[in-house]
Formats: structure tokens, C-alpha cells, sequence
């Protein structure tokens, strides 16, 4: 059953609708993360982002903690 909760973005402080329980209509489902940037936000942040938090999250831990050139 597909039952989205409105969450409340840890990061920026705007609502949006979380779909955890049906993660393949979940936002977050259309951004792909390493484990390194998973625990990187896991250890930051105690719940969800919007997916607009979550990709400047990623674009950060790209720019500041990756190992690539």
C-alpha cells in the first residue's frame, strides 16, 4: 500500500513527501550514492532530506571528501 508521510527536510526545512515505505516512487530513489556519501549523510543528518538537499549533499561530499581528481 502506498502511504507517503509528509517529512520536514533536516537540511533546509521544507516539507515533502516521503515515500520510504514504496522506495521506487521515493524521491530519493532517482539519486544514485556511493556508501562512502550514504554514511558520510547518515552521521550528518538524522532523517531525510528533500531531494533538493540530498543532491547539494552529494555535489558537497563530491567536491570536499572524494578521492577523484
Amino acid at each position: 500500500m502506498h502511504n507517503p508521510q509528509n517529512k520536514i527536510c533536516m537540511r533546509c526545512g521544507k516539507t515533502f513527501e516521503c515515500n520510504a515505505n514504496n522506495i521506487k516512487l521515493c524521491q530519493c530513489n532517482s539519486i544514485s550514492l556511493t556508501e562512502a556519501e550514504r554514511t558520510y549523510l547518515q552521521n550528518k543528518y538524522a532523517n531525510c532530506l528533500c531531494i533538493d538537499c540530498l543532491k547539494a549533499e552529494q555535489s558537497f561530499f563530491q567536491k570536499n571528501y572524494s578521492n577523484n581528481p
